[in-house]
């Protein structure tokens, strides 16, 4: 990637907007392994938490993880003013109370299925009498909703709780997650697979609360910077994720 300008100092209206509590608080889900684990010194570690460390040292203000377990439960939560940043994937049922940030990593949703299932494809699952397991609130929770035009969603607290609905009620015919999250289920129980294409392309950025627009130019030029100076790809190579895609540069 072409190296992006970098990021000016913030201002103080800026700084206002991030942290108005003189804290950055930085939602952090554990929903999606991709970007975040629980572990380590601070309690978590991931690209979501390298990213919130590097916004708050170039804020001068300390950091404050606010721990979620499902994409749903941070968005709930925002008109309870409980953070100043997160981070999520982009889907427009959000946009009412969320802007976003460009992506910066691309991630894949597909199915889990079990081994002697007879579905190939995405495409197989979308028939009626097929049920789905979702986590309630996931973006592929809500891209499905929209999507699928016979199968049923059955909606599970997160997607943990979807993956061990799945496992235990034969009347569930698959369940929907992050591809890496499925992967490492099969690598812990036998009899599944995951379905080697996707049903959509899910793009994480980072979320600012609506109506803090200077903070949000901001942190984009932030992320458009760690975007292409390695930061995004070291942070997900850290975490094991190499198959993660850094997303392409926000077109200006």
């Amino acid at each position: 990637m072409t190296a992006a300008k970098p990021a000016p100092p913030p201002s103080r209206e800026i700084v206002s907007q991030l942290a108005p509590s003189g804290k950055l608080r930085a939602a952090i889900n554990f929903g999606n392994v991709v970007l975040a684990r629980e572990g380590g010194p601070r309690g978590a570690t991931g690209p979501s938490v390298d990213i919130a460390g590097e916004v708050a040292r170039r804020l001068g203000v300390p950091l404050e993880f606010v721990i979620y377990r499902a994409a749903g439960d941070v968005v709930s939560r925002l008109e309870q003013d409980k953070w100043d940043i997160g981070f999520m994937a982009v889907d427009p049922q959000r946009a009412d109370q969320i802007t976003f940030t460009a992506p910066y990593v691309y991630i894949e949703g597909t199915y889990l299925v079990r081994a002697d299932a007879p579905f190939r494809s995405v495409a197989d699952l979308d028939r009626s009498g097929i049920r789905i397991a979702v986590g309630k609130g996931a973006a592929y929770d809500l891209y499905l909703s929209r999507a699928l035009k016979n199968a049923a969603l059955v909606r599970a607290s997160t997607s943990n709780e979807a993956i061990a609905l799945f496992e235990r009620d034969p009347a569930i015919d698959t369940v929907a997650g992050v591809r890496q999250a499925l992967e490492e289920q099969t690598g812990r129980t036998q009899g599944y697979r995951v379905l080697p294409d996707a049903f959509t392309r899910i793009e994480q950025a980072v979320a600012i609360p609506r109506g803090r627009e200077a903070a949000l130019a901001w942190v984009a030029q932030v992320i458009e910077e760690l975007k292409t100076d390695g930061f995004v790809r070291k942070a997900l190579d850290n975490a094991g994720q190499q198959a993660a895609r850094v997303a392409d540069p926000a077109v200006r």
